[in-house]
């Protein structure tokens, strides 16, 4: 029980320091590894828990997709990162107000937490015994049948966002010539043959 305390502590203080980092690293490559170590204590911790799926969950989806796939955009795009901090300014405003909702959040439901401490009792729901069903099994049966609606919401947003980041990230080159299928297919005798008089001795 002692051990068990004492990772807790070592991997909920790397977990905060690594996020922390995350924020305040200058260069981006470094925040995404930072980002990885973070996702790893955060795994260990849900094996602490006794999460193990989640624990996996973690390590699969996040770090070996999005976070390396963050890393390998980071690494390939020609991102210039001085006008990114030269246009850091003039979205303060906006993001000091969203941190400040967030820590406001944040406040309201630890002091629900410390106030009424039966208020989670009655949010969650009964965990199964592991003789009766497994992590596994347990999740999916609330995410699949109470939760559906709310699961299906959230994978809803998360493809508009996917379409959003995508559209928003387009740019059309102008100096590059595209096809245009519209301009081929009304093509015609007059516009496509073009019938040059050459004289015998001279060139075109």
């Amino acid at each position: 029980m002692i051990l068990q305390s004492v990772f807790f502590y070592l991997f909920s203080a790397v977990l905060l320091v690594s996020a922390l980092m995350v924020i305040g690293a200058r260069n981006p490559v470094h925040s995404v590894l930072f980002l990885i170590l973070a996702f790893f204590n955060a795994a260990a911790l849900f094996v602490l828990l006794g999460a193990e799926f989640l624990a996996m969950l973690l390590v699969v989806v996040y770090v070996g997709a999005v976070a390396v796939l963050f890393l390998f955009i980071v690494m390939m795009l020609d991102v210039d990162f001085v006008e990114l901090r030269a246009g850091f300014l003039t979205y303060m405003p906006v993001g000091l107000v969203v941190g400040v909702v967030l820590l406001a959040e944040l406040l309201i439901a630890l002091g629900g937490w410390a106030l009424s401490p039966d208020l989670a009792a009655n949010l969650g729901e009964p965990m199964p015994t592991l003789a009766e069903a497994s992590n596994i099994e347990a999740i999916g049966a609330l995410l699949y049948t109470k939760y559906v609606f709310y699961f299906q919401t959230a994978a809803l947003i998360l493809f508009v966002a996917m379409i959003g980041a995508i559209v928003l990230t387009l740019h059309h080159r102008r100096d590059v010539q595209r096809q245009n299928i519209e301009r081929q297919v009304a093509r015609n005798a007059e516009n496509s043959i073009e019938i040059v008089n050459v004289e015998p001795g001279n060139g075109i």
